[in-house]
């Protein structure tokens, strides 16, 4: 087996996800592998901020500044995480990097797609003397693709299992599922993206608790409130939902700025705004309570529509949600009850049993299995659920510097 390491991190901006694979076979379901290790790094508030104002102002000084930044901070992140695991950087293959997602514009009737990740794969490769895949969607959308979602293929490597279906559904900043079949069917998989996961619950408690929050933890506000069904209706009025995957969105869409135009338009007062101080802690503001119980029924109510109309009428043995929508009892409740009303009966479970990994480390660990697929000369998009022309082998190869390789 070789050793790869996959790094993710997401449209939540949480932090940066770090795996140690050791992985061999023959794809796709030849793969023996094992995780070696697992690591998470949250970003702090300073570096969270400094992201989340790049892709805001998007200027090429800021765009420039952070993509040597992220390649910093992913070097680091790696460079702990095999100290943690105890393992030279010798006996890694490569690292798979996804990079942070800045844009990302689907294909439509005339131009083609266009994907921006940043997260200089010359500095990770330079910090950790390792050899760096990266830039892993723009060979699909070079064909006509959406470059993504790019995990169905390593989600069937490592997922699928040899006795149900199972629907694989990611709540990151976005929302995607991927429809997996039994090990060794020879039925394609089904993926894309659903619309909106956490982001605009966690544009919401930043808004609402003027920055002291990130998220709606454990669906408090959500709990505490009712579902608005004027507001859901016009949530649900955008046309994204109404198109045939192979489909794809992102926060260009589905982000902060809907937020904030929602409250300009609907009157959404910020509590504390002249004091300076939001609603945190144990206080919930009940003007807030039914957006917070809206946005969690909108982000369920996209999910079990998508499965309804887009993976039905194939067999749905269970759904396993992962991402950081899997610790929000009130979305997952909400999810298990709309996909119920739709005649869904899947269980819908979470955590490692369920998944067979630790579902923090689902992604990322796709990035390693991409790295080893590039090294192999394996093709790992999925035409079908990306919309491409054909095949490609996904990534670009970013040499490590050739030092002294005994220290």
């Amino acid at each position: 087996m070789r050793r790869f390491v996959g790094l993710m991190s997401g449209t939540s901006v949480d932090g940066i996800d770090a795996v140690l694979m050791s992985i061999s076979g023959s794809p796709p379901d030849g793969v023996e592998w094992q995780m070696d290790a697992f690591r998470n790094e949250p970003f702090d508030r300073e570096r969270r901020a400094r992201i989340l104002d790049a892709l805001a102002d998007g200027s090429p000084q800021a765009l420039a500044a952070l993509h040597a930044d992220l390649g910093e901070w992913f070097g680091l992140a790696v460079r702990a995480l095999l100290a943690e695991a105890g393992v030279s950087r010798h006996d890694v293959a490569a690292i798979g990097s996804h990079g942070q997602t800045v844009w990302h514009r689907p294909p439509a009737a005339g131009p083609r797609g266009a994907t921006l990740e940043l997260g200089d794969p010359a500095t990770i490769a330079a910090r950790t003397e390792i050899d760096v895949v990266s830039d892993f969607r723009s060979a699909d959308v070079a064909a006509g693709g959406h470059g993504a979602p790019l995990v169905p293929w390593p989600d069937r490597v490592l997922l699928a299992a040899s006795d149900r279906t199972r629907v694989v559904l990611n709540v990151g900043g976005m929302a995607n599922l991927t429809w997996l079949p039994r090990r060794g069917d020879g039925e394609g998989v089904v993926a894309f993206d659903t619309g909106p996961g956490n982001v605009l619950l966690d544009a919401a408690a930043e808004r609402v608790s003027r920055g002291r929050e990130r998220c709606d933890t454990d669906g408090r506000r959500a709990r505490a409130g009712t579902v608005d069904d004027a507001l859901l209706n016009e949530l649900l009025s955008d046309r994204f939902f109404d198109e045939r995957p192979p489909r794809s969105t992102g926060r260009e869409r589905f982000g902060p700025a809907l937020i904030a135009d929602l409250a300009a338009r609907h009157g959404w007062p910020v509590p504390g705004e002249a004091s300076g101080e939001g609603v945190a802690g144990d206080e919930i503001d009940a003007r807030w309570a039914p957006v917070f119980a809206t946005l969690t029924e909108f982000t369920a109510v996209t999910v079990a529509d998508s499965i309804e109309r887009w993976v039905c009428p194939r067999a749905v043995d269970e759904v396993v949600v992962a991402g950081g929508g899997a610790r929000n009892p009130a979305l997952v409740d909400a999810l298990g009850r709309a996909l119920e009303q739709r005649g869904v009966g899947a269980p819908v479970r979470t955590g490692r049993e369920a998944l067979g990994i630790d579902p923090d480390a689902r992604e990322a660990a796709a990035f390693a299995v991409l790295a080893w697929a590039h090294l192999e000369g394996v093709p790992a998009n999925e035409p079908q659920c990306t919309g491409a022309s054909a095949a490609r082998v996904l990534g670009s190869l970013t040499p490590a510097p050739r030092r002294d390789r005994t220290a």
